[in-house]
């Protein structure tokens, strides 16, 4: 903490006033200058969405970020932070953060008339200079802006005219600072029309008592596209006066997405140093992702956040802990059959069409689970023909033959080597792997393994069931037996 000061020895020391979009611009430039990474932490958007928000913020404007569920809205604006001095000064006992350079609150006013030069300044850190609220229907005016206060009113013995009797909202007491108003449209349209002034004009009305108060203030705006939601809208004349609005998306590429989800699962490093993850499963969990995001099964406008694949990924690491536990070795690596334990993580993430709903959530998750496979599969393996003869040999004809007269039983609970000796007794699975993904590593060709037989099954070439323990794979037509 920098230590109190008066107002005379801020001068002396060189000090120069700013407003906040002049020292923001400033700190960006400096940035820009010493090729530091500007917003850090913000995947895929390096050459859409960065390079739009430079261009708003040397422009001085007001932002309204747009876009659907999990696209980084709010991390965006508080990244933002960083673009702020280290320690702003301000009169010392101020509630709105009052500049000594330039004083709006009649407490600042008074003070520096009165003691001029020897006028405290206490100074104000950048962390604390952002302030968030979430958009909801009971937000009112006195929340945002303010409201006369009757016990300090008759307190101070003082009419309600005075400016003394008010008590600042939120708004007034982010002067000079970032102020984000997340989810806009679901801010009831009276009160988004008290902002218009502030937005423009810079003044303050209360119950009507007009307050000339020039703030000072970065404003933040995120909502989803007005189309998608049913809860409201952001009234046009709001809009007019939002100087930049920028379209976020999702990431456009698995390699992407798979940089976001590491970033933000919260796995700690002793799971780490115990489970390991194949990349292929890595891939796989955001493919599930992206497969929803094409699904006639969910809502295409509500989107599909990237807090899914985040929570998938801590679901998963907890059905390998799980494994940890119960079998009571050191380390374990995920399994195919570990994705089950994410569809909790997809059912609270996905807004159904009526379609979907019709399904059921789990269906539909298993649904996506089994897109995923099918994507990746066939981005390694030759693709597996609906129809054939029976006199032409594929490359799972092998394989399929063995199911015949054989049956293989997965457990959640088996170690790394019981699991994957099972998977290595059949010889004609280890071929068709070996053959076909060589370069890669041995626990992707371990994953692998799995993969080709959950593909048979989707393909319904083998038969698969299930329990609250163990997958059994079986021979299609043994299982279609046993099944009638």
């Amino acid at each position: 903490m920098k230590k109190d000061i008066t107002f005379k020895e801020l001068k002396n020391s060189g000090y120069i006033d700013k407003t906040i979009n002049e020292e923001i611009q400033a700190n960006l430039i400096t940035k820009i200058k010493a090729k530091e990474p500007v917003f850090e932490g913000l995947w895929g958007y390096e050459d859409t969405v960065v390079p739009q928000l430079k261009k708003a913020i040397l422009a001085g404007h007001h932002i309204n970020l747009l876009g659907l569920r999990g696209q980084a809205k709010t991390r965006i604006a508080r990244s933002m932070v960083n673009l702020l001095d280290e320690y702003m000064p301000i009169v010392k006992g101020s509630e709105i953060n009052d500049s000594p350079f330039h004083p709006i609150s009649k407490f600042a006013r008074d003070l520096i008339a009165e003691l001029g030069d020897d006028t405290p300044i206490s100074w104000v850190h950048r962390s604390n200079r952002f302030f968030e609220k979430l958009a909801t229907p009971d937000v009112n005016v006195a929340d945002l802006i303010g409201d006369i206060d009757p016990i300090k009113a008759a307190t101070l013995k003082l009419p309600y005219s005075d400016e003394r009797v008010l008590h600042y909202g939120m708004i007034p007491r982010a002067n000079r600072c970032i102020f984000v108003l997340n989810e806009l449209p679901d801010l009831q349209a009276r009160i988004q029309v008290s902002l218009f002034n502030i937005l423009q004009e810079g003044d303050v009305q209360i119950r009507g008592f007009q307050l000339r108060m020039p703030l000072d203030i970065q404003f933040v705006f995120t909502a989803n596209p007005e189309d998608y939601t049913n809860r409201g809208s952001i009234v046009t004349p709001l809009k007019d006066r939002i100087g930049s609005q920028i379209f976020t998306h999702y990431p456009t590429t698995i390699a992407l997405a798979r940089q976001i989800t590491e970033q933000e699962a919260r796995i700690s490093d002793e799971d780490k140093s115990q489970i390991q993850i194949p990349d292929l499963a890595k891939d796989l969990l955001e493919e599930v992702a992206f497969a929803a995001r094409d699904s006639e099964y969910v809502d295409a406008k509500s989107g599909v956040s990237a807090r899914l694949t985040i929570s998938a990924m801590e679901n998963l690491m907890a059905a390998a802990k799980l494994r940890l536990i119960e079998s009571g070795v050191e380390k374990t690596t995920v399994r195919l059959l570990d994705f089950m334990s994410i569809i909790p993580s997809i059912t609270g993430k996905i807004e159904l069409v009526y379609e979907g709903e019709q399904e059921g959530a789990d269906y539909v998750a298993k649904i996506l689970i089994d897109k995923a496979v099918m994507m990746q599969f066939e981005s390694l393996f030759p693709r597996i023909s609906k129809l054939e003869k029976e006199s032409i040999k594929t490359p799972y004809t092998d394989l399929i033959k063995w199911f015949n007269k054989n049956q293989l039983e997965l457990n959640y609970t088996d170690t790394d080597e019981e699991f994957y000796s099972k998977l290595n007794k059949i010889t004609p699975l280890v071929t068709v792997v070996e053959e076909n993904t060589s370069g890669l590593s041995p626990e992707d060709q371990n994953f692998c393994k799995e993969l080709v037989l959950w593909a048979l099954t989707i393909s319904k070439k083998l038969d698969k069931s299930e329990n609250q323990t163990a997958f059994t794979f079986d021979s299609a037509d043994i299982g279609q037996f046993l099944r009638n």
